[in-house]
């Protein structure tokens, strides 16, 4: 352990898999205490205990992000055993897509209340308790999406473009109060959620393989080398990071006509 995240007291959303348990796993690597959420209750305390055995300390509570009243409750339970929460990794979120005319209003509310309200129900909730402990940090795990745009998945474009607008308005806003707001926009992760998108299509090793096509490096990122980013943002490694995104996609949203 090198200590780069040693007296951050963090709590992390969507935490029980995917991009949010590798984040998880390289903090408590760092030194830092978590507390831990999200909705899957079963998976959370399986992956919670897993992580308990690491010996950092941790704390996890089944919770829906996009009810504030539960959020600001496990904040508070979170104060209580891990310390005052300094540090916020907005990581739950969901894909929503669909052609626009063809979104339902139980799809555009269903994509905004977890992926946009209830990223802001998290900052509301440690907000006052970074502000009146002397600062903090909060992390939101945006995408490419919140910059670029591909046919057919809509509202999520709108939702993560949202996002990075509260981003860099919290950041404006709580700079004086020594509270930092920054994004993460990684492009293709190998998740499961990656997998069961490329499972969706009649040949799945080939929708694979465009998509590897797709980046400049054949490849796709690991949820790992998304940690990895978080951890630098949420250490003091770059204090003067501020309002702004740090995007993690092998070059691909750079190219003006991929693959």
């Amino acid at each position: 352990m090198s200590g780069r995240l040693v007296g951050k007291r963090i709590f992390v959303t969507g935490a029980a898999q995917g991009i949010g348990l590798a984040i998880a796993k390289a903090f408590l690597r760092e030194g830092a205490a978590l507390f831990l959420v999200d909705r899957d209750a079963a998976l959370l305390a399986e992956q919670g205990e897993a992580l308990k055995q690491s010996g950092g300390k941790l704390g996890y509570l089944a919770a829906d992000i996009t009810d504030a009243k539960m959020i600001a409750s496990a904040v508070a339970q979170a104060a209580v055993e891990i310390g005052p929460i300094n540090a916020l990794v907005n990581n739950a979120g969901v894909n929503v897509f669909s052609e626009p005319l063809e979104t339902s209003d139980e799809e555009w509310n269903r994509c905004f209340d977890i992926n946009l309200k209830g990223a802001w129900n998290c900052c509301k909730a440690v907000l006052p308790g970074m502000i009146e402990t002397g600062g903090g940090v909060i992390l939101n795990i945006a995408s490419t999406h919140a910059f670029t745009i591909i046919p057919h998945t809509f509202p999520y474009p709108l939702a993560k473009h949202a996002l990075l607008g509260m981003t860099k308005s919290l950041g404006l806003e709580y700079a004086p109060r020594n509270v930092r707001v920054n994004a993460l926009a990684p492009g293709y992760v190998a998740t499961q959620k990656v997998i069961d998108y490329w499972n969706g299509f009649p040949d799945p090793a080939a929708a694979r393989a465009e998509t590897m096509k797709l980046h400049p490096g054949g490849r796709i990122a690991s949820p790992e080398e998304i940690a990895m980013a978080a951890v630098f943002m949420i250490s003091d490694e770059c204090p003067f990071m501020n309002a702004t995104c740090l995007t993690i996609d092998g070059g691909l949203s750079v190219q003006q006509h991929p693959g």
